[in-house]
């Protein structure tokens, strides 16, 4: 079946019980066992395992490819539902440019605890393969990274985790199943924060992760029943209506994207566009190589320093100044004092986050209005 059919059927079927077409929100903390040892459908204990949060598994499984689906509470639950994997002295080699809540759990929470990281080019598998120890277990990379939408070549860096005998895993949030599907390309683990586009309404946190291995995924799920970090009945639900439409919204997504980042690349008063859509963008064909759209996201650098950025934040009318992506709203963030603060101005200034760079979740709006507040602001 094509993705769009999956997205609204599988693991969603009439509910038995009264043929309702939507899966119900089963708001129960347990469940009644038919005998000692008994479960009744497998169900005991909502924390273990709930008949909503099934369905979302089951159906985010279905989108990346993949044979196992877990949700979890939020996005660094499921990176931390990862790491759990590993144990202190491992090591760990990730892209140099990523979301500053992974930075922080990696540097600020698993360094001290005992993992030993180091962070490799994105943009090089070369780079990958030279940073590998004796002890590396796993790689972990985003692909469009965050917040310069670099494009890592998944399918060779999955090449070097092969050879290490290390996990490759991929974070997916920013273009999500309907434009990629890491695991297709020899990713392990593919991560998502379900907050973004795969809910999609700004109204739910939520994080989920998809393998095809089953070691791997009974590992995890022992994790997470163990440690607890899932996501509620009503929180699982939105998230699975928010696959319905996820194709639609993703093709819109990008085709505002697009328009936009072509505005701004010829806008005077911008110095620098990232969008891996625009022809421009250095590694635009590896992009186009290994995703079937370009996603919603657009990063770029504003001439005049931070004045500037001031400025235009405070001009915008429509691209609301937040933080997070993926909702049908349009948000305008400052990665350096927002996402990405956690790396400090020398972690930042490593990676090339310049103090004048802004980052775009471009939403459903007329693509009109959009261009037309975006010009309004930079004048």
């Amino acid at each position: 079946m094509h993705f769009e059919t999956r997205a609204i059927h599988d693991g969603q079927a009439p509910d038995p019980r009264t043929g309702a077409v939507t899966v119900p929100v089963y708001q129960t903390s347990t469940y009644q066992q038919d005998a000692i040892g008994r479960p009744r459908e497998g169900f005991e204990y909502s924390r273990t395992g709930n008949p909503t949060r099934q369905a979302l598994e089951e159906a985010l499984a279905s989108l990346e490819g993949g044979k196992h689906g877990l949700a979890f509470a939020s996005g660094v639950a499921a990176t931390a539902a990862v790491l759990s994997l590993l144990r202190p002295g491992d090591h760990v080699v990730a892209g140099d440019d990523l979301y500053g809540g992974t930075f922080r759990l990696l540097d600020k929470v698993y360094k001290p605890w005992g993992l030993k990281i180091d962070f490799a080019d994105s943009t090089d598998p070369a780079a990958f393969a030279a940073a590998v120890l004796p002890e590396t277990r796993l790689i972990w990379v985003e692909t469009p990274t965050n917040p310069l939408l670099k494009i890592v070549d998944i399918e060779a860096v999955a090449k070097v985790a092969r050879k290490a005998r290390a996990w490759l895993v991929v974070d997916n949030t920013f273009v999500s199943p309907y434009f990629q599907r890491p695991l297709e390309f020899g990713a392990d683990l593919v991560v998502h924060s379900t907050t973004k586009y795969l809910g999609g309404h700004s109204d739910v946190v939520g994080g989920a992760i998809v393998t095809a291995d089953r070691d791997l995924w009974e590992r995890i799920k022992f994790y997470q029943n163990a440690a607890g970090a899932v996501p509620g009945p009503w929180d699982a639900w939105l998230v699975l209506r928010g696959l319905k439409t996820l194709s639609v919204r993703m093709r819109e997504h990008a085709h505002n994207a697009l328009r936009l980042a072509s505005v701004l690349e010829k806008h005077p008063a911008v110095e620098r566009v990232y969008y891996p859509g625009l022809p421009s963008h250095s590694q635009h064909a590896l992009a186009a190589r290994q995703q079937s759209g370009f996603g919603g996201m657009i990063s770029f650098e504003l001439k005049n320093g931070f004045p500037a950025v001031e400025r235009f934040v405070g001009r915008t009318r429509l691209f609301t100044l937040g933080e997070s992506l993926g909702g049908v709203e349009s948000l305008v963030c400052y990665p350096p004092q927002m996402t990405h603060a956690a790396l400090g101005p020398e972690g930042r200034a490593l990676r090339g986050i310049r103090d004048n760079l802004l980052r775009l979740s471009v939403g459903l709006e007329h693509a009109d209005d959009l261009e037309r507040d975006l010009i309004q602001a930079l004048e």
